[in-house]
Formats: C-alpha cells, structure tokens, sequence
C-alpha cells in the first residue's frame, strides 16, 4: 500500500474519531451533564492507552521538562473540554463545533508569540477564514432582529474551550518531542483523570452513574474509547506517512460533527450560520499547509 494511501485513510481515521466523539459528547451532555460525560469518557480514554502502552512495553523513563509540564499539559486540557462540553450542554451542537475551530488560532498566535514559529501566506488565510466563519456561526441572527447583539447559547463557554486547547497543543508539542507521542497521551490522560477527581470534589461535582441506563454507559465509555483511537491512529500515521496529508484531513472533524448534528439532532441553521460553519471547516484546512 503506497503512503498516499495510509496517510489519507488514518487521516479519515483521525476526522471521523474526533468528531464522533465531539458528537456523542454534545448528546450526552445534554442527557447526563458535561461533567459525567468528560470524565467517564476521559477515563475509558486512559485506561486504552495504558493497555496500549503495555503492548508496545513503552519506557516510562521521563525527563524532568516533560514531567513538570505533563500536569500544566493536563490541567488545560481538562478546562478546554470542561468549557467545551457545557457548551454542548447549552447550546446547539453544530453552532458550538464551528466555533470550536477557533483553537486552531489560539494554537498559531501561541506558537508565533511564544515558541518564535511563523505562519504562511495560506496558514493566514486561514486564520481570518476561521475567525470570520466562527463568528458567522456563533450568532444568534434571528434574536438581532428583535433583541440586539446576542451570541447563541454555549458559545462563551466554546470560546473559552477553544483558547485552553490552543495553549494545551503548543505545550504538548513540547512534551511530545521529549518522551513521544504514546507515552505524551499516557501522563496526559492520567492527568486528566487526576485533575477532574480533584475538581470533582472542590466542585461537588456528581460523577456516579448509579441512576444511568446501561447504554449511556456503554455509549460514553465507547466515546472515550474513539477518541484515543483516534489520536494514536493519527500520531502513528505521522511516523510512517505524510503529515501535509494526514493533519489537514484529521483537522476537519468539525464536518462529521456537524453533519452528525443535522442528521440525527435536527439541529437547524440560519442560512448565515451555515456559511460560517463551512467557511470555519474550510479555514481550519488551509491552517495545516
């Protein structure tokens, strides 16, 4: 099998486990509360790739840098996803996925204002695509004409998600080069695990499923499950194929999200809102080249 070929299929991979996840996690939100949904699901996700982790007979020797940003790495990864999914819990699900693409330009400013890397011409492009389509997609239209300015339900909250991803993925990146990508995934969704235990308790944050039915249980422990599929498909394909490839095809989850929400959620989009959400997707592609 040629390389093209690998890099566009766990590319798919990578789109279609992301926004899956993305996806259940705004209807489960809504059933059971972002909290439940988050750490159940993030806690499915550790215990995959801890078994991943033991049949690779991975080095846990970490350096000291990786060891003191890995709880840095894990707390802002908790917040974006925390901020995330009650978004989802509020609003409507495709309206906060295309917002969500915003983290793709918290990510670059970051990487520009404090790791010196610089943007191309199409990366840029890109920036102001995802800007303009998000804010398109953010707003509540119909409510100007009656009420005045008003963003849609959850996109705060999306908003505040997108900046914590955009500082979580310059970090990893860093941890990433010292100890590589499974054992990065490993003490990052251990954090996780940590980090949202402890918030459960200061938070008095329910997280037993005691009154849940047996589906929804299984249904967000198989979420965590995709979406660390998802990851070490997509991390593995950039060791053996062509990130120019994988990365932009893996960046438009967003489409499956959305287009899982309009199928089975019924959600509905003015026709404004619709052109921001491909504007978005669209811009968030043309940031990977």
């Amino acid at each position: 099998m040629s390389t093209t070929i690998i890099s566009i299929t766990l590319g798919i991979c990578g789109m279609l486990g992301w926004g899956i996840y993305d996806f259940l996690g705004g209807v489960y939100s809504k059933q059971i509360g972002s909290f439940k949904s988050l750490f159940w699901s993030q806690l499915a996700g550790l215990v995959s790739i801890l078994l991943l982790s033991f049949a690779f007979k991975t080095d846990f020797d970490i350096p000291v840098l990786a060891l003191a940003l890995s709880p840095l790495a894990s707390i802002v990864y908790s917040a974006g996803y925390l901020f995330f999914f009650k978004g989802f819990e509020k609003g409507n699900v495709s309206i906060i996925a295309a917002t969500m693409n915003l983290w793709a330009v918290f990510t670059m400013i970051f990487a520009f204002l404090f790791m010196g890397q610089s943007l191309t011409t199409i990366q840029t492009i890109g920036v102001f695509m995802i800007l303009s389509g998000a804010t398109l997609a953010a707003i509540d239209w119909n409510s100007i004409k009656n009420q005045g300015f008003q963003l849609s339900l959850g996109v705060r909250e999306a908003i505040l998600g997108a900046f914590f991803f955009g500082v979580f993925w310059n970090i990893s990146e860093i941890v990433s080069e010292e100890i590589g990508w499974l054992l990065s995934t490993v003490l990052t969704k251990l954090g996780i695990t940590i980090f949202l235990l402890v918030f459960s308790l200061f938070a008095k944050q329910e997280i037993g499923l005691k009154n849940i039915s047996t589906k929804i249980k299984y249904a967000v422990w198989l979420m965590g499950i995709i979406e660390v599929s998802a990851v070490a498909l997509v991390n593995y394909g950039l060791t053996i194929g062509d990130a120019i490839l994988i990365t932009p095809i893996a960046s438009a989850l967003s489409i499956v999200t959305i287009a899982l929400a309009v199928i089975f959620l019924k959600d509905k989009l003015s026709k404004l809102q619709l052109s921001g959400v491909v504007t978005a997707i669209l811009g968030i592609i043309a940031t990977a080249f």
